[in-house]
């Protein structure tokens, strides 16, 4: 087999390997958009169940202070006042949770879930006496999780996704503020605190930092000082190594030391 024949099996494998983690890649996307999909199809469920048979789900919203208000910990995020407040809501909770699912593979659930809680959780604790609906706090909550994570990662991915996201939602950075009554600014601060202690907390988990590579990063490193660079086209090199690979031979490069080749040298004249 020439060199030729052999360079095309290893692009084709490249190609093949290439090929698998695209669809794997496409895999992770789906599943992440598919599991975001159901959280937000939910809510929408909620809304226009409560809409049509009139329940006045409200009710069941978080209350600061009072014991039935527990309930609104796990529900508000479900139950929302109106049409509009629903549709600000819903674009970000999608793009965020995908995202995180996404990127997060391995600790997503633990961070949805901590942001989820701890908001409800501080929410009930500090927020004023009245009923605390919406998603708006896990949207802050994802939002602040990700720009955080991706600042101290240098990774971004997740900061073009957080930007995008308060783009979209428009005012974010205001809604921490108690500038409207009607709006639960608590929500919203509780939600990026929790959403910025969970980026410092699992800074050391998730997805690894990029490394960007530069034309001369892809150069093959110089020997180092005092090697001998050995290279060959077969499966056993002349200096007796063999390697085997259990493909078809290609070439390859050993790095040695002059002591490794005094070493071989010395095998090669015993055997001779």
């Amino acid at each position: 087999m020439n060199g030729s024949e052999n360079t095309a099996e290893i692009h084709l494998a490249a190609e093949e390997k290439r090929a698998i983690e695209a669809r794997s890649e496409l895999r992770r996307l789906t599943s992440s958009a598919i599991l975001a999909g159901i959280f937000l199809t939910l809510i929408w469920v909620v809304y226009f169940y409560d809409h049509f048979f009139d329940l006045h789900l409200a009710q069941f919203g978080l209350h600061p202070r009072h014991v039935d208000g527990l309930i609104g910990i796990f529900a508000a995020p479900f139950i929302h006042g109106d049409l509009n407040h629903l549709a600000s809501n819903s674009l970000p909770a999608f793009l965020l949770m995908a995202g995180i699912i996404y990127f997060y593979r391995g600790i997503s659930y633990q961070v949805l879930l901590i942001i989820w809680i701890a908001t409800g959780m501080s929410v009930w604790l500090f927020g004023r006496a009245n009923f605390h609906i919406g998603a708006s706090g896990m949207v802050y909550g994802m939002a602040s999780f990700m720009a955080i994570s991706g600042m101290l990662r240098g990774d971004n991915r997740l900061l073009a996704v957080s930007f995008l996201t308060i783009f979209l939602y428009g005012g974010m950075v205001w809604g921490v503020l108690p500038l409207f009554r009607h709006i639960s600014w608590e929500s919203h601060l509780c939600g990026a605190i929790s959403g910025i202690v969970c980026a410092v907390a699992y800074r050391g988990q998730g997805p690894p930092k990029p490394i960007y590579l530069t034309p001369d990063d892809a150069e093959e490193p110089e020997p180092e000082p005092g090697t001998v660079t050995v290279t060959h086209n077969t499966a056993q090199s002349e200096s007796g190594i063999v390697h085997h690979t259990g493909n078809a031979p290609v070439r390859i490069i050993y790095i040695i030391t002059p002591a490794q080749q005094e070493e071989l040298n010395g095998e090669k004249k015993g055997s001779s």
